[in-house]
């Protein structure tokens, strides 16, 4: 086997590679040069340097593994490799430790206000009774998403003797036992913290998650800090807050801009801690990063199975061409069940009609349900490959059905997503695009993307008028409306597309109107 090291990577990778495979090291390979030598090799190492795109991988004839010595593979275009039959994996829990001690190092800074301390002796003043703090121990920690670095903040915090809380929508209350956390919801966690901790993804639920109303509920004594993603706290609401002294101090890594502009308000501050985006930033943590890979790499080689496959793995050219048109389908209608329903997602059902029943594999379609349904609630992306091992973590169960009858069309693809006190489901199929052409079993034709909004209510006059009339009180503009009832003078529900993101005290208010029992947004 030959293998290509594209990307500096520390020399342990490298030298475990050795022990397999020839190893070919040119980190400073240009496009064109790897275009014309790619079919050599076996198998590719990269970090961010090197772009491996469609044109340069359909030249990989005989590439079984690309390998990034890191996270993100924005460089990386999965859907070419998966088509070609190439494993794409990375290294995500390489900095997983890193991030926690970094939160670790924050949240001792602000609670011992280390940092302005030390600017203070540095500038020749002594000032002992100025920098008076607390102390970790018999304190509450709050913790907004518990994946690998969450979970990991909170066995450092225990050290600490710390009490912990958390916010996962996702976590199953017996792992949350387990690991000696009272799991709960956003609003006790944030009323109860002396420290709260952020560790989820920036999707358009948690953007601004922390904002205004948020910071309202803490303690005044309360420190908050973010490793995870900018934007997630509302900057504006936290200078806010800072400076009313509404929270006893923050700490940020990652900002709504990076770098911030220079300008900011937040930099006047003396109760806030800020870093440059460095909490992955380590010697360890790009070591790891190397070994992890070299050993996903050697794996593969030794006829295993890697552990963190960002992509599917190796099907026949004819299944993908004739599967691959609903790819999208799938991950919009998991997305789409998984915020429409209302509880912890207990079990997701997929049901297969028409020409989709009669092929043999759907195994990537199912997998594409399952990421739509899990990812947004989850700090570690989850794929087409991974999400099944996630979703089985968080104790959903995953059942697959086929039919002959698809209806008239095609063919239909149904999820349904179950929880302890509700069910919610979606049909949809391709036209041309995707559509959605039912929502718990009521006939609508939507396609699904963007901001959307549902309402379920009772079908009697003027029903739909007060939520149009409510939404444009908030200036919240009707894109497409689609309404299917059972009967006349029944239930009946409401889908609409709109131009903007519609926020929660606006859903709030829609579910108070006569004969709305229940009003659901959802972004796509």
């Amino acid at each position: 086997m030959k293998v290509l090291i594209a990307d500096a990577i520390n020399e342990k990778g490298i030298e475990n590679l050795r022990e397999v495979a020839e190893v070919v090291v040119d980190t400073s390979i240009t496009p064109d040069e790897l275009a014309n030598t790619i079919h050599e090799y076996d198998g590719i190492v990269v970090r961010s340097r090197t772009k491996l795109t469609a044109d340069i991988i359909k030249k990989a004839d005989n590439m079984k593994i690309i390998a990034r010595a890191g996270v993100g593979v924005d460089n990386i275009d999965l859907d070419a490799a998966t088509e070609k039959g190439i494993m794409v994996v990375n290294s995500p829990e390489s900095t997983s430790i890193t991030v926690a001690e970094h939160t670790m190092g924050l949240l001792l800074t602000l609670a011992r206000k280390l940092s302005i301390a030390d600017k203070s002796v540095k500038e020749g003043k002594w000032e002992k009774k100025k920098f008076m703090g607390v102390e970790l121990r018999n304190k509450t920690l709050g913790v907004i998403g518990m994946g690998r670095i969450g979970s990991q903040v909170v066995n450092r915090c225990k050290a600490f003797e710390m009490e912990a809380m958390a916010y996962d929508p996702y976590l199953p209350e017996e792992v949350a036992k387990q690991m000696g956390v009272e799991l709960t919801d956003l609003e006790t966690v944030l009323k109860n913290a002396d420290f709260i901790t952020i560790h989820v993804p920036l999707t358009p639920e948690t953007k601004h998650l922390i904002s205004t109303e948020q910071f309202e509920i803490m303690k005044n004594t309360a420190f908050i800090t973010n490793c995870a993603r900018g934007g997630i706290i509302d900057e504006e609401a936290l200078y806010d807050a800072l400076v009313n002294d509404k929270i006893g101090g923050a700490a940020l890594d990652v900002y709504e801009e990076e770098p911030p502009a220079e300008d900011s308000k937040l930099f006047e501050l003396d109760n806030i801690v800020l870093t440059p985006h460095i909490a992955a930033s380590t010697k360890e943590a790009q070591r790891d990063a190397a070994i992890i890979v070299a050993d996903e790499i050697i794996d593969l080689f030794k006829g295993g199975t890697p552990r963190n496959v960002l992509n599917m793995p190796r099907i026949d050219h004819k299944t993908y061409q004739e599967v691959s048109p609903y790819l999208e389908l799938c991950e919009k209608l998991g997305s789409f069940i998984s915020q429409g329903v209302n509880g912890k997602i207990k079990e997701i059902e997929i049901i297969y009609s028409g020409d989709l029943a009669e092929i043999d594999n759907l195994e990537i379609l199912s997998r594409t349900v399952i990421q739509g349904a899990v990812n947004p609630f989850l700090s570690s992306p989850v794929n087409a490959v991974n999400a099944s091992l996630v979703a089985k973590d968080r104790g959903i169960s995953i059942t697959e059905g086929r039919k002959n009858n698809a209806k008239g069309y095609d063919s239909l693809i149904k999820v349904i997503a179950k929880s302890q006190d509700d069910e919610f489901s979606a049909e949809g199929t391709i036209l041309h695009e995707s559509r959605i052409l039912k929502v718990n079993d009521y006939w609508v034709d939507v396609i699904p993307k963007g901001h959307m909004f549902i309402a379920k209510y009772e079908d009697v006059p003027g029903s739909i008028g007060k939520i149009g009339t409510k939404l444009g009180e908030y200036d919240i503009n009707i894109g497409i409306m689609q309404v299917g009832r059972d009967e006349k003078g029944g239930r009946a529900i409401m889908v609409l597309t709109l131009d903007k993101e519609i926020p929660n005290e606006v859903i709030k208010e829609l579910q108070l109107l006569d004969n709305v029992y229940e009003a659901i947004g959802i972004e796509l």
